[in-house]
């Protein structure tokens, strides 16, 4: 059974920024899209361009949902459930992420 790891403080995450965060042996791409504690957990590794640079790429919004855009080839992955927005049929994993006494833990 997996368990929830702790990753950093929240306070170490910039709203409206990603970071990447390894988590067990998984590149973990972890987006604070504001000033809340709403946080997103997505796989690292951009499917289109097969680098490790999700974590990298700028949050944006499209029809009411948050997406991430590849910093390489600007293909959009929907940071809820992490369905690219151009070609609907490629998906990157997504982890389930919480906070818990101010420490940001993710669950693979």
């Amino acid at each position: 059974m997996s368990q929830w790891i702790s990753v950093c403080n929240l306070d170490d995450l910039i709203p409206g920024t990603g970071v990447c965060a390894l988590v067990g042996d998984q590149q973990v791409a972890i987006f604070r899209p504001d000033n809340s504690e709403q946080l997103f957990a997505l796989n690292n590794k951009d499917p289109f361009a097969q680098s490790n640079v999700l974590s990298r790429g700028i949050i944006c919004q499209h029809q009411d949902q948050l997406w991430i855009a590849s910093p390489l080839k600007k293909q959009r992955f929907s940071l809820v459930d992490g369905h690219c927005l151009e070609q609907p049929d490629i998906k990157i994993t997504c982890y389930q992420i919480q906070v818990h006494q101010g420490q940001v833990q993710v669950r693979l």
